[in-house]
């Protein structure tokens, strides 16, 4: 009896399966990290945090996403893997514990015109099913609801078996019906091409006729051009006769033969809608956009009225309304009308449409509509409508891993995120975040701080525990995490408004407002209540403003900032008239590359289904240039030292002395402005952080002439520090004579203003009309929105 009495005295053994709670990590050296250890709660939301470019993402995404999606990859057969992208071991000397990981990102959806809201979250499904079910007239199965899928007519012989062998041929037609309007091919738009923007017609197309982009006479379209037969290339082409123009701009693919070589040959306007069209307009290259917008005009399609859809398709309802009308309702109220739906025949469909549905209000994106073209959401939408698929996952145990899904939202909507990353912790998941929100930061279970600096700064642990031991840690963060900005004592005087009348775009009602000029004005409202409908619909594109968006960043891992910003120009024309020799021998993609490495500094070794390798160049030493080229110095210095160089080091060295360069120095001293003093000039894009990535953009966009700078959210990815240093360049620029116009939800910048307009008081069709112009103070004062109620809060008044 003793004995078994002391056996109820010891604890019960832990089995060994749930001995495994932890994530571990040790030694890991991803781009800034140095050695970086740590130890993460498995069923947690675990917060990283740190100055932008201290190495969270390289943590979270280059380390613990990567290392588990490359051993989910390895689980996949040969052939499979085969046909998905290479992921290296990243490199680190041990990761245990790792569970599948879901990383849920702020890259924008796929930018393809034929994607919509609807069609990426499977709502667009749910809903043709639903209507080739109860849809009056019936018109057929869920294809023929579909912009997609284009109707389609056959005839030809059928044979029909008969008894004992028999068989019989009939002719017969077949008809499958989709839903795509003919006119417009499902876009929505139909195209008109300005000729005179494609070509002059008193030049020959051997004189240079072609004014397209790319369609060069003495590349390949010129050999095209000139041996297709089709019309005289020496011939103005304005002497065309019918024929001859016709083939020039609509002729169908057709082969042909020239010099001994099969070529196909296509007319311009085809080829161009192939090339260019086919595509987001907005995610061209800049010449080639400019060309668009110049040559094409789009106008909603006359047959289906922007509805992307066939007649037939418009004419099958449920309760007087069709799938065109349901798709462009507004979220909120679809959902509201899908309630409305009583049908047992198709009831466990109607309850999984009405979850999704609900999703989107839950989420904060109840005032999108389902026809909405991915390619227009922003970066937190993105996300968000991507965490919608996961909120319903049967999924449990699994990582989610979020990087900064409070960009985009006002205070008001911060706490509804929060409440859905604790709903995935609470279904037993574990949640990494990346995060500079003091509000998000609040509901860590565990807290994971880098630092101490960005850059070659940072790349350490400098913090490991609770929100609440973060905050007595003496860490930047830790000290900056209940900073609660104040208002201004006194604010500027407008030198001018501009005016903006009946501004109609997207969900604005006729708004007219006057924007004061010489001051800071920040434009706020939650998310979806019209503040880029109203500034990049009615302002940006204005003479003399200069718009920073929030479009990304396109670079190669070629490209760095020294090249992003136009600051090697100066700097290799100074080493060139320094030493007497060519400004490209100073390029890494020129002349002065190293041969063996083409200038990339890495050789890439391709190893088919395994991840490619890079090995430092040993002609070179990853220093990129041939050695007969670091003989040149400048200042005491070659080229590659000099790429070396950190802003701050390289601002200092062409600001005096033997290397002065004043234009070289005027670029470094805009980006030490926008606090990138840490980057090193030769450093990739590619390993840049979001937020270095927009301050960067940020710091290009300084330098152009105008007097009016719009910016849209410039403190994403900033963390709690870089923001008072993000208002003291604003008071610079407006203290210099320019006027900046911010769209902005942080409460520091709002507190800062000169004047707010507040929009709202809702989203999608409850917003769309000003609720507040005036000071920060008076904002504060009447507490009449849902953006004062949280400025005062954060003022503490």
């Amino acid at each position: 009896m003793s004995m078994a009495t002391r056996t109820d005295t010891q604890p019960p053994a832990l089995p060994a399966a749930d001995r495994h709670d932890l994530i571990r990590v040790r030694g890991a050296r991803v781009n800034n990290l140095k050695d970086v250890s740590v130890e993460l709660p498995k069923r947690r939301l675990t917060v990283f945090t740190g100055v932008s470019g201290s190495g969270k993402s390289s943590l979270v995404f280059g380390t613990i996403a990567a290392e588990s999606q490359r051993l989910i990859n390895e689980t996949y057969s040969a052939f499979v893997q085969g046909f998905m992208p290479t992921l290296a071991r990243p490199e680190v000397d041990l990761l245990e514990g790792l569970t599948t990981a879901i990383t849920v990102d702020q890259e924008r959806m796929g930018s393809n015109p034929r994607s919509t809201v609807g069609t990426a979250t499977d709502a667009n499904a749910m809903l043709r099913i639903l209507f080739s079910r109860l849809g009056q007239p019936h018109i057929g199965s869920p294809n023929a609801y579909s912009f997609n899928v284009p109707s389609v007519r056959a005839s030809g012989a059928i044979t029909i078996e008969r008894g004992a062998g028999k068989t019989k041929t009939e002719k017969a037609t077949f008809t499958r019906l989709g839903g795509m309007c003919p006119r417009c091919e499902g876009m929505g738009s139909v195209t008109d091409f300005d000729l005179s923007a494609l070509y002059d017609d008193s030049l020959s197309l051997n004189e240079g006729a072609l004014a397209i982009p790319g369609y060069s006479m003495d590349g390949w379209y010129g050999r095209i051009f000139r041996g297709c037969g089709f019309f005289d290339p020496d011939k103005p082409i304005g002497k065309y006769p019918k024929k001859e123009l016709h083939d020039l701009l609509y002729k169908e693919p057709t082969k042909i033969k020239v010099d001994g070589i099969n070529l196909t040959y296509e007319g311009l306007i085809p080829k161009i809608q192939k090339s260019m069209l086919a595509k987001d307009v907005e995610a061209l290259q800049p010449h080639l956009r400019a060309f668009v917008q110049r040559a094409v005009t789009f106008t909603t399609c006359p047959e289906c009225d922007g509805t992307r859809l066939s007649p037939e398709a418009r004419s099958s309802k449920i309760k007087g309304k069709s799938i065109a009308d349901v798709c462009a309702m507004q979220i909120s109220d679809l959902a509201d009308w899908v309630r409305g739906l009583d049908e047992p025949s198709v009831a466990p469909l109607l309850t999984g449409l009405q979850h999704l549905l609900d999703s989107f209000a839950e989420i904060g994106l109840g005032y999108l509509s389902l026809d909405r073209p991915t390619g227009t959401l922003s970066g937190g939408e993105a996300q968000r409508t991507k965490m919608i698929s996961h909120l319903g996952s049967s999924l449990t145990d699994v990582t989610y891993v979020f990087d900064e899904p409070t960009i985009g939202l006002h205070p008001h909507d911060i706490q509804r995120m929060n409440d859905l990353l604790l709903q995935l912790r609470d279904k037993g998941n574990t949640v990494l975040v990346v995060e500079h929100k003091p509000e998000a930061i609040a509901i860590a279970d565990h807290v994971v701080d880098l630092g101490p600096g960005a850059g070659t700064a940072g790349g350490e642990v400098v913090f490991e525990g609770t929100v609440d031991g973060l905050r007595g840690s003496g860490t930047l963060t830790g000290r900056h995490l209940d900073d609660r900005a104040s208002l201004k004592p006194s604010v500027r005087t407008p030198s001018g408004a501009l005016e903006v009348r009946r501004a109609s775009t997207h969900n604005l009602r006729d708004v007219d407002v006057d924007i004061p000029l010489g001051v800071l004005v920040v434009v706020t409202g939650v998310a979806g209540s019209g503040k880029s409908s109203l500034i990049h619909g009615s302002v940006s594109g204005r003479d003399q403003v200069v718009s920073v968006d929030q479009a990304a960043i396109r670079g190669s891992r070629r490209s760095n900032p020294a090249t992003y910003t136009g600051l090697l120009d100066p700097i290799r024309k100074a080493f060139a008239k320094a030493n007497g020799v060519k400004p490209a021998l100073f390029s890494a993609n020129s002349e002065g590359a190293c041969p063996t490495c083409n200038g990339a500094g890495v050789i890439y070794t391709d190893l088919a289904m395994m991840a490619g390798v890079a090995t430092t160049c040993e002609e070179c030493e990853g220093k990129r240039f041939q050695a007969a080229v670091l003989e040149y110095t400048f200042g005491g210095k070659d080229i590659s030292e000099v790429l070396a160089m950190s802003v701050t080091e390289a601002e200092e060295f062409f600001g005096d002395g033997d290397a002065k360069t004043p234009a070289a120095h005027k670029i470094l001293t805009r980006l030490a402005d926008v606090g990138l003093g840490y980057l090193s000039l030769g450093q990739p894009l590619t390993t840049l952080s979001g937020g270095e990535r927009q301050r960067l953009k940020l710091a290009t966009h300084l330098g152009e002439k105008g007097g009016i700078y719009v910016l849209d959210e410039p403190t994403t990815g900033l963390h709690l520090a870089d923001v008072e240093q993000l208002l003291g360049l604003l008071d610079r620029l407006v203290d210099a004579g320019k006027s900046v116009i911010v769209i902005e939800h942080h409460q520091a910048v709002m507190a800062h203003a000169d004047w707010i307009i507040d929009l709202g008081p809702g989203a999608g069709h409850d917003g769309g009309r000003i609720v507040f112009e005036g000071t920060p103070a008076d904002l504060v004062a009447a507490r009449s929105t849902l953006t004062a109620e949280h400025l005062a809060a954060y003022v503490g008044t």
